[in-house]
């Protein structure tokens, strides 16, 4: 059944609306990017290309590149949207359209984070859950966030407070005392101009998401906007002809100021497709979960290790979460294992249960049982929701912190890493143990290192704390750090090896790839997956 379709059976008995207050806020893209005033605070909502308005943002560059307008724009968004080219908030990239930009994830937007390495704009990265839950509290007039996310990282003020450059000076995080506890304090700032994205709006203009992967941060962005008296720009693919039932609504129309009416192709689903049907509807098999979302299967190879390794720690009844890139195969293997069943699958943009997408489609989930709003999704992270998570890791050093965010020239950003590796209850970080070049082979049951990669990931210490080993240690959690070829515990006491991969020799392939010694007492035969048939040299360089 179609969105119009269910929309028109359960409304039945409502009239057509003759005299529509949607026709006073139709526009063209054109013409809403020339609402958006030089000078001002611009928020935009979606994740990576899901509910990203991307026909209003590439309105926006044209408008910029032919009249040099609007200019001077603070950029404030909580996932990154892009696909690391040209769609997305890359289309906001250019020098004299953007002064400063505060956003959770900038792997996606190359140009953008390479503005804020330069010192070209002022910049700040903080946690892509600590920023939808800051939409809220400026929507509700509250002085800001207060949240334990972030302290001991590089966001917290005592190690530079999220500033990526020296032309970033204005502090907008602040420790704060509360009930004998350290708190940070994210500061409220008034929003301008918001960017949201639905797949339809109704006679009155209000907001319909039947066909969209995520929900984000939709009602959030909309409320605080119009509570600074702002304007609301809205994104839809279609205009329905009756109202939309009360319960389908999640933006009201009389928060939204302009709606434009985009075609297909600047309204896809998610940058990695144009539509998928799973993306919105629910598993055909009663236990909740479709095998015909279960995953491609892998190759032996350093991803099928890491992967297989990470699923051991995995418990049925567990609640998780899977980053993007390596981690993204623990849920191929669970699948191979029969535990996506007994476990629950989620992603930060608010899906649960079913199958997350991967690439271009991180953070849609394949037939899943539920999509709530971005924060509220958070909001379970925070307070300890998360059983388990696999994430990625950049660096590790000896002190037990993890980079994902910064490494030399590029820069990243942490997204929803924050929220989530300080959180969960048990939490495994996955990566190779050198990168660049790295070639490994597994033969009869053996591990082989054929080339060796010629960049160490263990380091004396991370060019930038996005975990801090030190607050975890405190927690009690258990922590585990995946390699290809060996596993290490984080202990109160330091980074301890635990594991190694038969074949691999200590000194050589473990100790001499490292910067500094770990604690060794007590080393176990490390399970590299299924063994039984050999595979051909695999090459596989993690950034």
């Amino acid at each position: 059944m179609t969105l119009a379709q269910s929309t028109e059976s359960s409304d039945s008995l409502q009239p057509v609306v003759t005299h529509s207050p949607l026709s006073k806020k139709l526009c063209t893209a054109d013409e809403a990017a020339k609402f958006i005033p030089d000078d001002v605070t611009l928020v935009s909502g979606g994740f990576v290309g899901a509910g990203h308005p991307e026909a209003v943002t590439s309105a926006i560059e044209r408008r910029f590149l032919n009249e040099q307008h609007p200019r001077g724009l603070t950029l404030v968004y909580a996932a990154g949207q892009g696909d690391a080219r040209s769609r997305g908030l890359n289309h906001l990239a250019h020098p004299g359209l953007i002064r400063r930009v505060i956003g959770g994830h900038w792997g996606l937007c190359p140009r953008l984070g390479q503005m804020a390495i330069a010192g070209t704009i002022e910049a700040y990265n903080f946690p892509q859950g600590v920023i939808c839950q800051l939409f809220r509290d400026i929507a509700a007039g509250r002085p800001g966030c207060v949240t334990h996310v972030g302290l001991g990282t590089f966001i917290d003020p005592e190690y530079g407070g999220g500033r990526l450059n020296a032309l970033t000076t204005e502090p907008l995080v602040e420790r704060v005392q509360l009930r004998g506890k350290t708190w940070l304090l994210y500061h409220a700032f008034p929003l301008d101009v918001g960017l949201i994205r639905a797949t339809a709006a109704d006679p009155f203009g209000n907001l319909i998401m039947d066909e969209e992967a995520v929900i984000g941060d939709v009602l959030p962005i909309a409320q605080a906007v119009h509570n600074n008296r702002g304007r609301v720009i809205a994104q839809v693919k279609r205009l329905l002809d009756r109202p939309a039932s009360p319960q389908q609504v999640r933006v009201p129309g009389r928060l939204v100021d302009h709606i434009v009416l985009a075609s297909d192709q600047d309204h896809w689903q998610t940058f990695g497709e144009l539509f998928n049907s799973s993306y919105c509807c629910p598993s055909p098999d009663c236990d909740g979960f479709s095998s015909h979302s279960s995953p491609e299967s892998l190759p032996m190879d350093l991803r099928r290790i890491i992967a297989s390794r990470a699923c051991d720690e995995l418990r049925p009844g567990a609640i998780a979460n899977l980053g993007i890139g390596l981690p993204e195969g623990v849920a191929t293997i669970a699948a191979e294992r029969g535990l996506l069943a007994d476990v629950t699958l989620t992603v930060e943009s608010g899906p649960i249960g079913g199958v997350p997408a991967g690439g271009l489609s991180f953070g849609a989930s394949a037939h899943p049982q539920a999509i709530i709003d971005q924060p509220a999704q958070f909001d379970f992270y925070d307070g300890g929701g998360l059983d388990f998570a696999a994430l990625g890791a950049a660096q590790v050093d000896q002190h037990g912190n993890v980079n994902v965010s910064r490494f030399g020239s590029r820069f990243a950003g942490v997204g929803g890493f924050v929220n989530i590796s300080q959180n969960a209850r048990q939490l495994v970080f996955c990566g190779t143990l050198t990168t660049d070049g790295l070639e490994v082979a597994v033969e009869n049951g053996q591990l082989r290192i054929i080339r060796e990669g010629r960049i160490a990931k263990f380091v004396q210490q991370v060019e930038q704390v996005s975990f801090s080993g030190n607050i975890a240690k405190a927690s009690g959690r258990k922590i585990l750090v995946v390699t290809e070829r060996a596993v290490f515990r984080l202990c109160p006491d330091g980074l301890e090896l635990i594991e190694i991969a038969p074949g691999i020799d200590l000194q050589r392939d473990i100790l001499d790839q490292m910067q500094f010694k770990p604690l060794i007492r007590n080393i176990q035969p490390m399970c590299i997956g299924n063994r039984s048939k050999p595979s051909a040299a695999t090459r596989q360089d993690e950034p």
